[in-house]
């Protein structure tokens, strides 16, 4: 049997990911169920450790909305200041961020009660929603990893799906207001780093 090039296997594979994070939007249940789906959905098709979801609250914080792979009891507690780390330096220049050594990039924020000590690499998104940051969807790796462009595209892809979760007064997003306005040029270089790639999830080690 012939294989198919690694392009199509990767576009091949993010096709059927964004069919079933849609599957899940589509059925029943609190947005919060939703989330928790979603992150394990994402971590398995884009073969990570680790998939957070950080969503904006009011007072330019990003919260640990959702996660697979970090400790359950940082989900809505951990929380990081716009343009704190790794997570907040996504939010601020709303711009992807790839990298292999995440724990070396001068700007990762440590906090302990994630346990994401044990992961090297890290690659994430902004969530954007009417030209405002919502929010940051990262991956995270044991092994430092290069992701390739394709990945990268795939998702920023995600992401796009993730922001199309309605928005409530209870949901998991946050309330109206809370997402940063950013203008956003089409065609921003990836930001990668060969040695810095790590996560900004939760752990508090001063940046």
């Amino acid at each position: 049997m012939l294989s198919l090039p690694i392009e199509e296997r990767n576009w091949a594979g993010s096709r059927q990911l964004l069919r079933r994070l849609r599957d899940v939007m589509a059925d029943a249940g609190t947005t919060q169920e939703k989330l928790d789906r979603i992150v394990s959905m994402i971590a398995d098709g884009m073969v990570a450790e680790v998939c957070s979801i950080y969503m904006m609250r009011p007072g330019r914080m990003l919260e640990l909305a959702a996660s697979e792979g970090l400790l359950s009891d940082a989900v809505h507690h951990t929380r990081l200041a716009f343009g704190e780390g790794l997570i907040g330096l996504i939010a601020a220049q709303a711009n992807h961020l790839s990298l292999a050594d995440a724990q070396a990039h001068p700007k990762f924020a440590y906090r302990p009660e994630t346990g994401e000590e044990a992961y090297k690499s890290l690659m994430g998104v902004p969530i954007m929603r009417g030209g405002d940051v919502q929010g940051v969807l990262a991956i995270q790796n044991v092994s430092p990893r290069a992701y390739a462009e394709e990945e990268i595209e795939a998702l920023e892809t995600v992401a796009m799906v993730v922001a199309e979760l309605v928005v409530d007064d209870n949901g998991v997003f946050g309330a109206p207001g809370a997402g940063e306005r950013h203008p956003r040029q089409s065609g921003n270089p990836v930001i990668r780093a060969e040695t810095g790639a790590g996560h900004d999830a939760g752990a508090s080690r001063p940046a």
